[in-house]
């Protein structure tokens, strides 16, 4: 029985860790985002979509398993790696990091009313309220 209820639960953990992650935008956005594009608005370096429109991004929360995976995916970085970028960039007057939403529904929600915003989701949350333009 143990042994039954350990497989089940490792194969739900490893679903998890491999779920589909939707990165999000507006769904008047016409334009095509490249994953370099999608980092670099992340990360601070920058403040509009390849088409020239503001752009901002909206993270989730670190408990979010949606965020390590985009931090990972994307980003190319650890959750401590991206604290401590963050941190030198506001110290030295440099950078604001992105605003953050607590899950899914708040990043559908936030981006669905405003065409500058983009997100990253879980694929399994997605709605068409939202633009997918990149999947990881």
């Amino acid at each position: 029985m143990r042994k039954s209820v350990f497989i089940v639960v490792a194969s739900l953990v490893s679903l998890m860790a491999n779920a589909e992650l939707a990165v999000v935008v507006h769904p008047s956005y016409a334009d095509a985002i490249s994953q370099d594009d999608i980092a670099k608005i992340f990360l601070g370096k920058a403040k509009t979509f390849p088409n020239g429109s503001p752009a901002v991004p909206i993270n989730q929360e670190d408990s979010q398993s949606a965020t390590d995976e985009f931090n990972n995916k994307v980003l190319g970085k650890s959750s401590t790696q991206l604290k401590a970028y963050w941190s030198k960039l506001v110290f030295t007057g440099k950078g604001t990091p992105p605003k953050e939403a607590t899950n899914d529904a708040q990043v559908l929600e936030l981006i669905a009313n405003n065409p500058n915003m983009i997100g990253y989701l879980d694929a399994s949350a997605l709605s068409a309220d939202v633009k997918v333009v990149a999947r990881f």
